[in-house]
């Protein structure tokens, strides 16, 4: 991916501090701890939306994550195949290859395409973890987990390859949608209050 966007983090949550996050932000990581109280809610909500029947746009990409400690690497995919529109890739992009081959498989058939292929976990894990400690290797033990939020068709959706399905939150644009993926930021963490181990990182333009 060319220079022209960045990720970086996002400092605070009040006004002021999202202020100064350049413009236009097209994803959202948040890194969070899977917690107990976690767990039992992603149970609850799953149960609840296989009943709803959410309408997810076509034009969502969407993958599993079957390896291990591989979150960010999913986290990373989800945030730029869903804004290829706006992102400029270089000539040899092993990520935008995987994407071409693997647009119209289904969220499983690309989490075993991704099995396959070396250079996109080994070369995309440090990216999507910028400000981060050294990632975890696959074996390692560890209990914090990237999702997304991505804008599709003016839909907040929360991309998470351990889910069964993307999930829809709200309705957003370019020029909110930092701010309506911080409240579901906020969300998380107001499940667990005696956690701290938050992170939130913007894959926006560069104001350079």
């Amino acid at each position: 991916m060319k220079p022209t966007w960045q990720f970086g983090d996002v400092y605070g949550l009040d006004p002021e501090l999202l202020s100064i996050v350049p413009r236009p932000v097209c994803a959202v990581l948040l890194l969070f701890p899977v917690t107990e109280k976690y767990e039992a809610f992603k149970q609850e909500e799953e149960e609840k939306l296989k009943d709803q029947r959410q309408e997810i746009s076509p034009d969502v990409y969407f993958i599993k994550q079957t390896i291990g400690n591989a979150c960010g690497t999913i986290g990373l995919i989800h945030a730029v195949a869903n804004n290829q529109q706006h992102l400029e890739f270089d000539g040899d992009s092993a990520l935008k290859t995987f994407l071409d081959k693997t647009t119209k498989m289904t969220p499983k058939e690309r989490a075993a395409f991704l099995e396959k292929d070396e250079s996109i976990r080994v070369t995309h894990e440090s990216s999507a973890q910028e400000g981060q400690t050294e990632a975890p290797s696959l074996d390692d033990k560890v209990n914090l987990h990237f999702i997304a939020f991505v804008n599709v068709g003016g839909q907040l959706y929360e991309l998470d390859g351990r889910k069964p399905f993307p999930i829809i939150h709200s309705k957003t644009s370019e020029d909110t949608f930092l701010e309506d993926a911080v409240e579901v930021c906020k969300v998380f963490m107001a499940r667990d209050p005696q956690e701290v181990r938050f992170t939130i990182i913007a894959l926006s333009k560069d104001s350079d």
